[in-house]
């Protein structure tokens, strides 16, 4: 690769990792291109990306950014997973393809600002999707309101039911 093609992968991978929403650095090391291949797949479903980099390109690319903390699993084969939207479908993809092939090692990530081990990501990994998230908070922000209509509408009922318990009193009573 000559220093010009480099020069802008840096760049482009600075990008990248300067909007990311997550990285996750994994080591690849035995595993085939076909592999990769569905494991890309899925990453790219998840609305990531999955790339086998340099690590003097990967600490040149992460200076600046908040991945720069996470350097120290800058070491032999290293590829990085950057979720562009979702951190959790790119944490689950990774980790459900580490259960059916033991040669992915995921080795650590950066989820915000925030550094992740092994364990954190796979805990990050048991998180619902987003989709189901924020229908739970919707709910509990609903939940108050419709509580109160059916009080109040209980209470209209309440009237409904002693307003014509006294009319039909008064129809015995004449």
């Amino acid at each position: 690769m000559k220093r010009e093609e480099k020069e802008q992968l840096v760049q482009v991978l600075h990008d990248e990792l300067d909007r990311s929403q997550a990285v996750f650095i994994t080591d690849y090391m035995g595993l085939n291109v076909e592999r990769i291949t569905k494991l890309r797949r899925d990453i790219t479903g998840a609305d990531g990306s999955y790339q086998v980099v340099k690590n003097t390109l990967l600490r040149r690319a992460s200076e600046g950014t908040p991945a720069a903390g996470i350097g120290q699993f800058f070491v032999g084969p290293t590829a990085i997973a950057i979720a562009h939207s979702d951190p959790v479908a790119v944490a689950k993809a990774l980790v459900n393809f580490a259960k059916d092939n033991e040669k992915l090692e995921i080795q650590g990530g950066m989820l915000g600002k925030r550094a992740m081990s092994q364990a954190d990501i796979q805990e990050l990994a048991k998180m619902p999707p987003r989709e189901v998230l924020l229908a739970r908070m919707l709910g509990s922000l609903n939940a108050p309101v419709s509580n109160f209509v059916g009080v109040l509408a209980a209470i209209l009922s309440q009237l409904v039911y002693v307003l014509k318990a006294i009319e039909n009193k008064k129809a015995q009573g004449e």
